[in-house]
């Protein structure tokens, strides 16, 4: 799909957080009519973390504007995420925020006590920050090494399909793994869709491409492929409503943005992408939106959308190390991560194909809310994208090795892979949650103000 359709569509979803994020402050004023300005204050907290929460929720997900995301650039003051997540960042800036407003105000006096809240603006900046530094300083990780290798292939989106031949570009993830893998490699990670050919995933072993892979495996025999694959299923009716009847070969079938296991041996394990990307991997809202499919066919998407599944899923090496298989947008989701990690991942897989971007600050972007998917977990990230961002994060969120952009390449590293669970990785977004369910009281106080505001207009219209 074109860059300038895929930022066109993107426009979607950011159009709509623009028109909730104003919805909120709206909210805000209508609270402050009814209610001190400390409590309208509070309130405008819990709906902007509802907002927030919502925007990860719906049809139309796009979390990427989440603010506690901002401090991705700056991992070492945030190391507390391995609790509270990056919710616990947007309540910071909320914080910092009021606590300043309430000094502006002390200068125009609405406020008293300016000493108290200058004393409380600095303990909400600084304690975090203090707290931050001192895990960031004594955090060390238990030796458990794993090598891993990443690949970056280079290979142009726009010559993937059609002009690059798939045995061509099977055989440079080859090359380039042959490159720095070594005997003891325990993965190999190859980026979102690397193997270029619709799969049948029912009959992938029957395939060249899979015997392909056998054999370039052979030669690492503790190694397992990770790699991005676009794969569908077939069955005699439809299972899932994306589902889509073939007449040609008269069965149903469901395609996957996926994500494969393959080792020496017959095994093979299957994730299908759950985060899809609206309108491009999925149509939003697609009993109510129906009619608008031709649209989005027109901008590149998919007509009934990919099938996904529910729930993350963790792959297993012969040997019990368990991957987190991460696609591309779902690397935004921390509780989703959180998920797998709690499922019995030891370190997180994350598979992209950020050529589609171009050489904008997307794919940096991408790159750094990877970092804060580290602390949330304490897990290393192995990061495999087509063009440009692969790398590894540390368990810190340090960025260990990356590589260019537009370029060839392949990095390997010894991993410690890690079973313990953080505090965040145990109980989600909790943070979120709390201020959804704070945000349904202050919207009862609306409803009644609100009802309170007509009884006494009908009252004064009779008289």
């Amino acid at each position: 799909m074109p860059t300038w359709t895929a930022g066109l569509i993107s426009l979607i979803p950011f159009g709509l957080a623009a028109l909730l994020m104003a919805f909120v402050f709206w909210i805000y004023y209508r609270l402050r009519q009814l209610i001190s300005r400390a409590w309208s204050l509070a309130g405008l907290v819990c709906f902007w973390i509802g907002y927030e929460y919502l925007h990860q929720s719906w049809d139309l997900a796009f979390p990427w504007m989440t603010l506690g995301n901002g401090f991705a650039e700056s991992h070492q003051l945030v190391q507390w995420y391995e609790y509270t997540g990056v919710y616990g960042g947007t309540l910071w800036i909320w914080l910092t925020n009021i606590m300043v407003f309430a000094l502006y105000l002390t200068a125009k006096g609405g406020f008293k006590n300016q000493r108290l809240l200058t004393s409380g603006l600095a303990l909400v900046v600084f304690v975090p920050v203090f707290i931050s530094l001192t895990i960031y300083s004594k955090y060390k990780e238990g030796e458990n090494p794993a090598n891993v290798v990443v690949v970056q292939p280079n290979i142009d989106p726009y010559s993937k399909y059609g002009t690059l031949p798939a045995s061509a570009q099977l055989e440079t993830l080859i090359r380039l793994s042959d490159s720095i893998g070594q005997k003891n490699t325990e993965y190999f990670i190859w980026p979102e869709t690397a193997i270029p050919e619709y799969t049948d995933e029912e009959i992938i072993r029957s395939t060249p491409t899979f015997n392909r892979i056998e054999g370039f495996l052979y030669r690492y025999k503790n190694a397992n492929l990770v790699s991005g694959i676009e794969s569908y299923e077939l069955s005699d009716f439809a299972k899932t409503p994306t589902a889509r009847y073939q007449e040609s070969i008269g069965k149903y079938a469901d395609a996957f943005n996926a994500a494969v296991q393959l080792e020496n041996s017959a095994k093979v394990q299957f994730y299908h992408k759950s985060k899809l990307v609206p309108g491009v991997e999925q149509l939003p809202f697609a009993s109510a939106l129906s009619f608008m499919k031709p649209f989005f066919t027109a901008f590149g998407g998919t007509t009934g959308g990919y099938g996904k599944q529910t729930e993350p899923s963790v792959f297993y090496t012969q040997s019990g190390v368990g991957a987190a298989p991460i696609i591309c947008y779902e690397s935004i989701w921390g509780e989703y991560v959180a998920e797998s990690v709690k499922k019995g991942a030891q370190f997180i897989a994350v598979i992209t194909n950020d050529g589609w971007w171009g050489n904008t600050s997307g794919k940096d972007q991408h790159l750094a809310y990877a970092k804060l998917r580290a602390i949330e977990t304490r897990r290393w990230v192995a990061r495999s994208a087509n063009t440009g961002i692969s790398g590894f994060i540390n368990q810190r969120g340090d960025v260990v090795k990356k590589t260019g952009w537009w370029v060839a390449s392949a990095l390997k590293a010894d991993i410690n892979l890690n079973d313990e669970l953080t505090f965040y990785v145990n109980h989600g977004d909790y943070i979120a949650l709390a201020g959804c369910y704070a945000s349904g009281g202050f919207a009862l106080i609306l409803l009644l103000g609100f009802f309170k505001k007509r009884k006494a207009q009908k009252l004064l219209n009779q008289r």
